[in-house]
């Protein structure tokens, strides 16, 4: 059922939305644990909004699962602005290079203990530009959903990149294919040429259609996060694991350290943003990750076949 109401501004449904979804995902991944998720709210300075943390650490199946939602707004300088644009070059900023914005969005990032079990990444976002008389000068939607394991099962993949594709059919063909290739290039370690897993869907700067549209393309997504996900943990976090795979698991979270902190555009544009909230913006790293001095699996391990289609994506549906 949806929680959109047409009669309201995009950016009340939205938060409407993101609310929402942050209590039904946490009480869908805490029926695979033990361990109930702690809220941490937040404020920013100047009454410039908040948010609210959702966390859960050293869980029975989940090592560090996070689900945050913000609700922000006021002026933005120059570095951020750099930071967060992509195609909206035309940006108009005041005479002190700044601009005043409204974003809100949902991410979350949950790290298994189980090597077997994959990683997942959300995050789906709006943002406003405003005008100096609070008019809306510029806005766009922004999101996605990726999958990010330490050992390839080919059905996994497909299962979730069927379901995301399933949810943004109804708003065009040739969406889940754009995408899926904007997800794949999106997420990739470029020095080491490889991807971060193996995809999903992502956008950015998205306003190609009405603005109602975008918002309920957002829900669909948002809808496909737990069935895309909750099968993929249960049928991997009792798996028996080795030492051995518990130290590739390792070494790929430090794959996923590196892109978060060299790559991603939202990381940079957080940590630009005066009176951030740093705790949130790095809760997407894992709590445990490795770096091995010039690591590379044994050709025809498992490992390498995960690192086969990290460097060389394929269309999984």
């Amino acid at each position: 059922m949806s929680v959109l109401n047409p009669s309201l501004p995009v950016r009340e449904q939205m938060e409407a939305l993101i609310r929402a979804k942050q209590i039904e995902i946490c009480k869908g991944l805490e029926t695979l644990d033990t361990k109930k998720f702690k809220a941490d709210e937040w404020t920013r300075g100047n009454n410039g909004g908040g948010g609210k943390s959702m966390v859960l650490q050293d869980g029975e199946t989940f090592e560090k699962a996070g689900v945050n939602i913000s609700v922000v707004h006021g002026p933005l300088p120059h570095a951020a602005i750099e930071k967060m644009k992509n195609d909206h070059k035309d940006i108009q900023v005041d005479q002190n290079g700044e601009v005043t914005f409204f974003a809100c969005g949902l991410s979350m990032v949950i790290h298994p203990i189980n090597p077997h079990a994959p990683t997942m990444h959300l995050n789906y976002r709006y943002f406003e530009i405003l005008n100096n008389d609070g008019s809306v000068q510029t806005w766009w939607f922004g999101g996605g959903a990726d999958l990010t394991p330490s050992y390839l099962y080919v059905d996994d993949a497909k299962h979730f990149h069927k379901l995301h594709k399933d949810a943004l059919d109804p708003f065009g063909l040739e969406l889940y294919p754009e995408f899926k290739i904007w997800c794949d290039n999106y997420f990739k370690i470029t020095h080491r040429n490889e991807t971060r897993g193996v995809g999903g869907i992502f956008y950015d700067d998205f306003n190609k259609i009405d603005a109602q549209k975008c918002l309920e393309m957002s829900e669909s997504c948002l809808n496909a996060m737990l069935p895309s996900y909750l099968p993929l943990i249960a049928k991997r976090k009792d798996m028996p694991f080795t030492e051995k795979e518990k130290e590739w698991q390792q070494i790929r979270r430090g794959r996923y350290v590196e892109f978060n902190l060299v790559y991603d555009r939202g990381t940079k544009f957080g940590l630009q943003t005066p009176n951030s909230r740093i705790e949130s913006i790095l809760m997407s790293m894992p709590k445990t990750a490795t770096w091995l001095y010039n690591h590379e699996p044994e050709e025809g391990s498992r490992e390498a076949e995960l690192l086969k289609v990290t460097r060389n994506p394929i269309n999984w549906v």
